[in-house]
């Protein structure tokens, strides 16, 4: 599994870890949606569920469902802050095609 997260990404995750202990992790995935087909899930997670996988990155538990992995495999998670906004990033080299707003991807 290879997924990597900018130190931007893992400071906004490890913040969001401390503010909630009781969280096994922080889930990463995709679910069907938007007008590409795919959207990116980032959320912490209270615990693991069927299919799901755990990996640290970084030190960082990161929960990953088997129905994700293919789609998200090599995945490089950012953060960034533009003016007031601020929002997770991903480049993810198994895209293929994005809607215009940038919410949702396709695959080949």
């Amino acid at each position: 599994m290879s997924i990597t997260i900018t130190p931007a990404a893992h400071a906004r995750m490890r913040h969001f870890l401390t503010a909630t202990p009781a969280a096994a992790g922080v889930r990463f995935g995709v679910k069907r949606t938007g007008c590409s087909g795919f959207a990116y899930v980032v959320d912490l997670a209270e615990a693991l569920g069927e299919g799901d996988r755990l990996v640290e990155v970084d030190g960082l538990p990161l929960i990953l469902n088997d129905k994700s992995l293919a789609l998200v495999e090599g995945t490089v998670i950012d953060f960034q802050r533009q003016g007031l906004n601020a929002s997770f990033v991903f480049h993810n080299p198994n895209a293929t095609g994005e809607c215009g707003c940038g919410e949702s991807f396709t695959v080949g």
